[in-house]
């Protein structure tokens, strides 16, 4: 059998050996900070103008829903084409859809200013 040798020598680090002109000291500071300045420097915070366009987004979307519903007869033995198969319904609604999912993907990714 063999033996499993451990390195039972830690090192310790120092002020000195951390060294790293990149990073920054964290100041343990008592001093409070605003809201409206951790919202400008906050990952992913949303502020008014987010908001507005994750509206904009939404109606963009339920707008191309609207348009996709209907073409349907009461009749089940009558088919209309033109009303099934218009270009509202197969073109311009699908293409509001995804217009829409990317106001809202733009509207969630964006930082605001500083």
């Amino acid at each position: 059998m063999s033996k499993k040798k451990s390195n039972n020598a830690s090192t310790t680090l120092d002020d000195s050996m951390i060294e790293d002109p990149k990073v920054e000291r964290a100041s343990v500071t008592t001093d409070e900070v605003s809201l409206e300045n951790w919202s400008k420097t906050a990952p992913l915070s949303f502020n008014a103008k987010n908001y507005r366009l994750l509206l904009i987004g939404l109606g963009i979307n339920i707008l191309g829903f609207l348009l996709m519903i209907g073409g349907a007869t009461d009749d089940p033995n009558k088919f209309d084409g033109d009303a099934l198969f218009s270009t509202t319904r197969i073109t311009i609604a699908p293409m509001l859809i995804v217009a829409g999912y990317v106001v809202i993907l733009f509207a969630i990714m964006k930082k605001p200013k500083a």
